[in-house]
């Protein structure tokens, strides 16, 4: 079991920028590849990023690639999405994720992020 919190949501303008934090609990850290997700009002959850075990491997979803950086520490078990030029299209509730076997086995309660135009 993993227990994932997500922190760092909020108000900003677009242009700005965001850094959310997932703290993690429970088994090993480093075991677990990593992903953020979020979900806009009215739409489905989506990938936005996610990253291996020991950080070698990235992903990016198009919509925020060069914007958005990914990074882990698993010393302190913790992940970061450190997001830059936020758009009005990026608001939505952001939900970090931990990977077991083949699915997305552990999910945060979400932290709100909102960018206004």
């Amino acid at each position: 079991q993993v227990h994932l919190v997500e922190s760092g949501g909020g108000l900003v303008q677009a242009g700005g920028s965001l850094r959310l934090s997932c703290a993690a609990s429970g088994r090993t850290f480093s075991i677990f590849a990593m992903g953020w997700f979020r979900q806009a009002p009215g739409k489905e959850r989506e990938i936005v990023s996610h990253i291996s075990r020991t950080g070698g491997d990235i992903f990016y979803a198009d919509s925020v690639k060069g914007r958005f950086t990914i990074s882990r520490d698993n010393p302190n078990d913790m992940l970061y999405l450190q997001m830059n030029s936020l758009k009005p299209e990026d608001t939505g509730v952001y939900y970090c994720a931990a990977q077991f076997g083949a699915g997305w086995s552990y999910w945060g309660q979400g932290t709100q992020v909102t960018v206004s135009s």
